[in-house]
Protein backbone atom coordinates (compact mmCIF):
# COMPACT_ATOMS: atom_id res chain seq x y z
CA UNK A 1 0.00 0.00 0.00
CA UNK A 2 1.45 3.20 -1.12
CA UNK A 3 1.15 6.41 1.22
CA UNK A 4 -0.58 9.42 0.25
CA UNK A 5 2.20 11.06 -1.64
CA UNK A 6 0.20 15.11 -1.16
CA UNK A 7 0.36 15.64 1.99
CA UNK A 8 -1.57 18.83 1.14
CA UNK A 9 -5.30 18.22 1.48
CA UNK A 10 -6.58 18.67 -1.68
CA UNK A 11 -9.97 18.44 -1.06
CA UNK A 12 -10.42 21.71 1.21
CA UNK A 13 -9.01 24.42 -1.03
CA UNK A 14 -10.10 27.95 -1.79
CA UNK A 15 -11.49 28.51 -5.42
CA UNK A 16 -9.82 29.79 -7.90
CA UNK A 17 -10.78 32.03 -11.03
CA UNK A 18 -8.35 31.72 -13.71
CA UNK A 19 -7.04 34.58 -15.56
CA UNK A 20 -6.25 32.70 -19.07
CA UNK A 21 -8.67 30.37 -20.71
CA UNK A 22 -9.07 27.09 -23.01
CA UNK A 23 -7.98 26.22 -26.76
CA UNK A 24 -8.33 23.04 -28.47
CA UNK A 25 -4.96 22.37 -29.94
CA UNK A 26 -4.96 19.43 -32.89
CA UNK A 27 -6.26 16.55 -30.68
CA UNK A 28 -5.28 18.18 -27.02
CA UNK A 29 -6.70 20.65 -25.23
CA UNK A 30 -5.19 23.60 -23.31
CA UNK A 31 -5.19 26.34 -20.89
CA UNK A 32 -3.33 29.74 -22.13
CA UNK A 33 -2.32 32.80 -20.02
CA UNK A 34 -0.58 35.73 -22.11
CA UNK A 35 0.95 38.41 -20.59
CA UNK A 36 -0.49 42.06 -21.12
CA UNK A 37 2.21 42.89 -23.96
CA UNK A 38 3.50 40.93 -27.29
CA UNK A 39 6.66 38.80 -26.60
CA UNK A 40 8.17 35.65 -28.02
CA UNK A 41 9.03 33.88 -25.14
CA UNK A 42 6.94 31.24 -23.85
CA UNK A 43 6.82 28.77 -21.21
CA UNK A 44 4.80 25.21 -21.38
CA UNK A 45 3.65 23.97 -17.51
CA UNK A 46 3.32 20.29 -17.35
CA UNK A 47 0.42 19.30 -14.67
CA UNK A 48 0.74 17.01 -12.02
CA UNK A 49 -1.17 13.75 -11.92
CA UNK A 50 -3.87 15.78 -10.40
CA UNK A 51 -4.17 17.53 -14.23
CA UNK A 52 -4.49 20.39 -16.41
CA UNK A 53 -7.72 21.57 -14.67
CA UNK A 54 -6.18 21.66 -11.34
CA UNK A 55 -6.68 25.44 -9.75
CA UNK A 56 -3.22 24.89 -8.35
CA UNK A 57 -1.39 24.63 -11.57
CA UNK A 58 -3.88 27.26 -13.73
CA UNK A 59 -2.51 29.60 -10.77
CA UNK A 60 1.35 28.51 -11.97
CA UNK A 61 0.11 29.15 -15.89
CA UNK A 62 -1.27 32.56 -14.57
CA UNK A 63 1.74 33.60 -12.40
CA UNK A 64 4.17 32.51 -15.19
CA UNK A 65 2.49 34.69 -17.83
CA UNK A 66 2.34 37.92 -15.23
CA UNK A 67 6.17 37.49 -15.73
CA UNK A 68 6.42 38.09 -19.36
CA UNK A 69 5.78 34.85 -20.81
CA UNK A 70 3.25 33.09 -23.22
CA UNK A 71 2.14 30.34 -20.87
CA UNK A 72 1.04 27.05 -21.85
CA UNK A 73 -0.80 23.71 -20.13
CA UNK A 74 -1.34 21.22 -22.01
CA UNK A 75 -3.50 18.03 -21.03
CA UNK A 76 -0.97 15.48 -21.44
CA UNK A 77 -3.73 12.82 -19.96
CA UNK A 78 -5.45 13.33 -23.82
CA UNK A 79 -8.66 13.33 -22.43
CA UNK A 80 -8.21 10.63 -19.93
CA UNK A 81 -9.29 10.74 -16.44
CA UNK A 82 -6.64 12.21 -14.21
CA UNK A 83 -5.98 11.10 -10.74
CA UNK A 84 -8.25 12.52 -7.86
CA UNK A 85 -7.94 12.64 -4.07
CA UNK A 86 -10.84 10.04 -3.65
CA UNK A 87 -9.14 7.39 -6.03
CA UNK A 88 -7.19 4.43 -3.65
CA UNK A 89 -3.44 4.78 -3.96
CA UNK A 90 -3.60 0.76 -4.05
CA UNK A 91 -4.35 1.45 -7.87
CA UNK A 92 -1.66 4.22 -8.35
CA UNK A 93 0.78 1.91 -10.00
CA UNK A 94 -1.60 0.41 -12.44
CA UNK A 95 -2.91 4.29 -13.37
CA UNK A 96 0.51 5.24 -13.90
CA UNK A 97 1.38 2.57 -16.58
CA UNK A 98 -1.53 4.58 -18.71
CA UNK A 99 -0.04 7.57 -17.69
CA UNK A 100 3.81 7.42 -18.48
CA UNK A 101 5.44 10.86 -18.06
CA UNK A 102 8.23 9.96 -20.38
CA UNK A 103 5.96 9.27 -23.15
CA UNK A 104 5.48 12.81 -23.65
CA UNK A 105 7.00 13.89 -26.93
CA UNK A 106 4.37 13.40 -29.25
CA UNK A 107 1.89 16.15 -27.41
CA UNK A 108 5.51 18.59 -26.10
CA UNK A 109 6.11 18.61 -29.93
CA UNK A 110 2.06 19.36 -31.07
CA UNK A 111 2.84 22.40 -28.23
CA UNK A 112 5.83 23.62 -29.46
CA UNK A 113 4.31 24.28 -32.87
CA UNK A 114 1.52 25.85 -32.21
CA UNK A 115 3.56 28.73 -29.96
CA UNK A 116 5.93 28.60 -33.09
CA UNK A 117 3.46 28.97 -36.06
CA UNK A 118 0.55 30.50 -33.68
CA UNK A 119 1.86 32.64 -30.93
CA UNK A 120 4.76 33.79 -32.53
CA UNK A 121 7.25 32.03 -29.77
CA UNK A 122 11.05 32.01 -30.74
CA UNK A 123 12.20 30.73 -26.74
CA UNK A 124 10.34 28.34 -25.25
CA UNK A 125 10.77 27.35 -21.77
CA UNK A 126 9.21 24.56 -19.41
CA UNK A 127 8.24 23.95 -15.99
CA UNK A 128 6.95 20.63 -14.24
CA UNK A 129 5.30 19.76 -10.79
CA UNK A 130 5.78 15.83 -9.78
CA UNK A 131 4.65 13.68 -12.49
CA UNK A 132 5.11 17.14 -14.87
CA UNK A 133 8.50 17.72 -13.22
CA UNK A 134 9.60 13.92 -14.39
CA UNK A 135 8.11 14.64 -17.40
CA UNK A 136 10.47 17.70 -17.93
CA UNK A 137 13.59 15.50 -16.93
CA UNK A 138 12.86 13.48 -19.57
CA UNK A 139 12.25 15.83 -22.44
CA UNK A 140 14.99 18.21 -20.95
CA UNK A 141 17.09 14.92 -22.24
CA UNK A 142 14.97 14.43 -25.75
CA UNK A 143 13.89 18.07 -26.79
CA UNK A 144 16.43 20.45 -27.74
CA UNK A 145 13.73 23.30 -28.85
CA UNK A 146 13.27 23.59 -25.11
CA UNK A 147 15.47 26.72 -24.11
CA UNK A 148 15.54 25.43 -20.41
CA UNK A 149 13.85 23.26 -18.04
CA UNK A 150 12.18 23.29 -14.03
CA UNK A 151 11.36 20.26 -12.66
CA UNK A 152 9.70 20.06 -9.23
CA UNK A 153 9.76 16.93 -7.12
CA UNK A 154 9.87 15.10 -10.34
CA UNK A 155 13.12 13.22 -11.99
CA UNK A 156 13.47 10.02 -13.94
CA UNK A 157 13.40 6.61 -11.72
CA UNK A 158 14.63 4.36 -14.05
CA UNK A 159 18.51 4.10 -14.01
CA UNK A 160 20.80 4.63 -17.02
CA UNK A 161 23.75 6.97 -17.87
CA UNK A 162 21.28 8.90 -20.18
CA UNK A 163 19.19 10.42 -17.49
CA UNK A 164 22.21 12.95 -16.99
CA UNK A 165 22.97 14.15 -20.21
CA UNK A 166 20.79 17.38 -20.04
CA UNK A 167 20.80 19.05 -24.05
CA UNK A 168 19.64 22.76 -21.83
CA UNK A 169 20.16 24.24 -18.56
CA UNK A 170 17.69 22.58 -16.30
CA UNK A 171 16.74 23.22 -12.50
CA UNK A 172 15.49 20.61 -10.06
CA UNK A 173 13.45 21.92 -7.12
CA UNK A 174 13.34 19.22 -3.98
CA UNK A 175 11.44 19.66 -0.49
CA UNK A 176 13.54 18.27 2.07
CA UNK A 177 10.41 16.03 3.50
CA UNK A 178 9.45 14.76 0.38
CA UNK A 179 8.96 11.14 1.24
CA UNK A 180 8.64 9.92 -2.24
CA UNK A 181 12.58 11.16 -3.09
CA UNK A 182 14.51 10.41 0.07
CA UNK A 183 17.57 13.08 0.00
CA UNK A 184 20.09 10.02 -0.59
CA UNK A 185 17.73 10.34 -4.26
CA UNK A 186 18.74 13.78 -4.68
CA UNK A 187 22.90 13.55 -4.03
CA UNK A 188 23.09 10.86 -6.54
CA UNK A 189 21.23 12.94 -9.22
CA UNK A 190 23.60 15.83 -8.13
CA UNK A 191 26.96 13.26 -8.03
CA UNK A 192 25.63 11.98 -11.74
CA UNK A 193 25.30 15.55 -13.11
CA UNK A 194 28.89 16.29 -12.16
CA UNK A 195 30.07 13.47 -14.15
CA UNK A 196 27.95 13.78 -17.10
CA UNK A 197 26.00 16.83 -17.52
CA UNK A 198 27.42 19.36 -20.17
CA UNK A 199 25.24 22.29 -19.70
CA UNK A 200 24.55 24.38 -16.48
CA UNK A 201 22.24 22.88 -13.87
CA UNK A 202 21.22 23.39 -10.33
CA UNK A 203 19.44 21.23 -7.70
CA UNK A 204 18.14 22.89 -4.56
CA UNK A 205 16.49 21.36 -1.50
CA UNK A 206 13.64 23.54 0.65
CA UNK A 207 13.95 22.81 4.03
CA UNK A 208 11.00 21.27 5.72
CA UNK A 209 8.69 21.11 2.58
CA UNK A 210 6.98 18.03 1.70
CA UNK A 211 6.06 16.75 -1.99
CA UNK A 212 3.88 19.34 -3.84
CA UNK A 213 4.70 22.08 -1.62
CA UNK A 214 5.47 24.75 -4.47
CA UNK A 215 2.25 25.24 -6.63
CA UNK A 216 -0.17 25.69 -3.64
CA UNK A 217 -2.04 28.96 -3.94
CA UNK A 218 -1.06 31.88 -1.51
CA UNK A 219 -4.44 31.80 0.43
CA UNK A 220 -3.64 27.59 0.76
CA UNK A 221 -0.41 28.64 1.85
CA UNK A 222 0.49 27.49 6.04
CA UNK A 223 2.49 30.36 7.66
CA UNK A 224 5.54 27.98 8.23
CA UNK A 225 6.22 27.25 4.70
CA UNK A 226 5.35 30.56 3.02
CA UNK A 227 8.79 31.54 2.96
CA UNK A 228 9.90 28.53 1.17
CA UNK A 229 7.28 28.05 -1.58
CA UNK A 230 7.84 31.92 -2.33
CA UNK A 231 11.42 31.66 -2.60
CA UNK A 232 10.89 28.06 -4.97
CA UNK A 233 8.37 29.65 -7.23
CA UNK A 234 11.22 32.92 -7.83
CA UNK A 235 13.88 30.58 -7.94
CA UNK A 236 11.58 28.89 -10.72
CA UNK A 237 10.84 31.87 -12.30
CA UNK A 238 14.90 33.62 -12.48
CA UNK A 239 16.03 30.30 -13.97
CA UNK A 240 13.37 30.72 -16.65
CA UNK A 241 14.11 34.60 -17.04
CA UNK A 242 17.92 33.66 -17.56
CA UNK A 243 17.85 31.17 -19.88
CA UNK A 244 14.30 32.06 -22.15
Amino acid sequence: QMADPFLYNTGERSHYGCLGHEVQIEYLKAYVCRPSFSTDKAVIVVHDVFGWQFPDIRYIVDLMAGHGYITICPDFFKGTKPWTSIDHWADFPDWMKNHDPMKVDKEADVVLKYLKEQCGAKKIGIVGFSWGGMAVHHLMLKNPQLTAGVSLYGRIVRDSEERYSLLNPTFFIFGEKDHTISLDQIFLLEDKLKQYCKVPYKIKVYPGQVHGFAQLKPEDMKPDDKPYIEEARRDMIDWIKMFV
